[in-house]
């Protein structure tokens, strides 16, 4: 049993689990399937090997050390000038401060348990160890000033990585994303927002980006929308699950907090481009026939199978630069709904649930600095629905023929 041997037990003894799944309720904002993952992804390979009763503050360390370098190689071979290293790290995202401290919690919890159970060790290791804070940077709105100087380094970058390279070509959009920000965090003015919508009409993901920039959907919460949980008829959407990506691979998960299980109201506008997506999507079912996957899911390849979120940012990243504007994230399209919502005179209680925080209070200290730039930067505009350049009118509002009824519905159990 595990308290008959105290001495010289392997860390993997306590880290792992026999069904997987650590309960960890320090770590509860995570997916629990997400949250098991940092057993064999980081405890298991960095700690694994060590005995239990030897585990030393200086061992953990040294993982979250290793974790840093690995993130530095990240970002090194994503400006690689080979295609085949940045191909490398395509799926693979720099661990974040909060993911560490994450790592660590699942970590505690275990070592925890280990003492108060079976008391396999004295002291709790990873209780002493200490992270660096979880800071949010400020959001900063793309003003006039900032762009002009953003653009001014932009070219500078391009010029830079062309003399590098010996006059070879450049991707431009590696010079776009790479390019310093005023801040990590950068929104869109409503005029920045209707330019992307223009361009991403075209892209048959573009009633996903329209969501995210009006509804506020996290990026997994688009791509693990299902067609039952769409009412087109009420002109409602059901937040139930998300996609997430975990060291290159896409895991299924429940939304990150109970507030964000949520049902969020649409426009008009976004209801009729859902209803064209589907009509679109009928389409390629049948052009596909027997080589279709059904996965059920609203956003998919064009065989049916679902998305990796990773592509669905390097798409936006590329549209946001084919339409001219200065880089943003795509989590910063969902700060840019908040703010346009806020800026627009809606509640802040209706923003919160609109974007599924736990409290208002969360909402108000995140866009309140923000908001009133975003006013000031649509004062003025006409902030009805994009239309295509040349004035032609977006295809979700368009009438004609239907190739089939609307998806089918089913609400969820709450």
């Amino acid at each position: 049993t595990l308290g008959s041997r105290r001495r010289g037990q392997t860390t993997t003894i306590r880290i792992t689990h026999p069904t997987g799944i650590l309960p960890n309720p320090a770590a509860s904002t995570q997916p629990r399937r997400v949250t098991s993952d940092f057993q064999p992804l980081y405890l298991i390979p960095y700690l694994g090997r060590l005995a239990l009763d030897r585990l030393k503050v200086s061992d953990i360390a040294v993982m979250f050390e290793q974790i840093e370098e690995f993130n530095d190689t990240i970002v090194e071979r994503r400006t690689s000038p080979d295609p085949s290293v940045r191909a490398s790290v395509k799926y693979r995202r720099p661990i974040s401060i909060a993911t560490m401290h994450s790592i660590r919690a699942t970590l505690r919890h275990a070592l925890n348990m280990a003492i108060r159970q079976d008391r396999l060790l004295d002291f709790n290791p990873a209780a002493v160890l200490k992270l660096p804070a979880k800071t949010r940077p400020k959001a900063l709105v793309w003003t006039d000033d900032r762009v002009q100087d953003w653009q001014a380094a932009f070219q500078e970058r391009l010029k830079a990585e062309t003399r590098r390279r010996g006059g070879r070509r450049v991707d431009p959009v590696d010079a776009y994303t790479s390019t310093p920000r005023p801040s990590r965090v950068m929104v869109w003015t409503p005029a920045h927002t209707r330019l992307f919508l223009e361009e991403a009409q075209r892209h048959r993901l573009f009633a996903l980006y329209r969501l995210i920039a009006l509804r506020g959907l996290r990026r997994g919460e688009a791509c693990g929308l299902r067609w039952k949980e769409v009412n087109l008829e009420a002109q409602t959407i059901t937040i139930n699950w998300q996609l997430v990506q975990l060291a290159g691979q896409v895991h299924e998960g429940t939304p990150k907090t109970d507030a964000s299980v949520r049902t969020i109201a649409l426009d008009t506008e976004t209801t009729a481009t859902l209803r064209a997506h589907w009509q679109r999507q009928l389409q390629e079912r049948l052009a596909l026939g027997e080589a279709w996957t059904d996965t059920g899911f609203v956003f998919i390849q064009p065989e049916g199978s679902r998305l990796h979120p990773q592509n669905v940012t390097e798409q936006f990243l590329w549209l946001a630069y084919l339409a001219g504007l200065p880089p943003i994230r795509l989590h910063d399209l969902r700060h840019g709904a908040a703010s346009l919502m806020l800026a627009a005179g809606v509640e802040m209680k209706v923003v919160q649930e609109t974007l599924g925080h736990t409290s208002s209070a969360f909402t108000a200290d995140t866009y309140t600095s923000v908001f009133p730039e975003v006013a000031n930067g649509g004062r003025g505009e006409d902030r009805s629905a994009p239309t295509r350049r040349g004035g032609e009118p977006a295809e979700a509002s368009r009438g004609g023929s239907r190739c089939g009824s609307d998806p089918p519905h089913q609400q969820p159990a709450r």
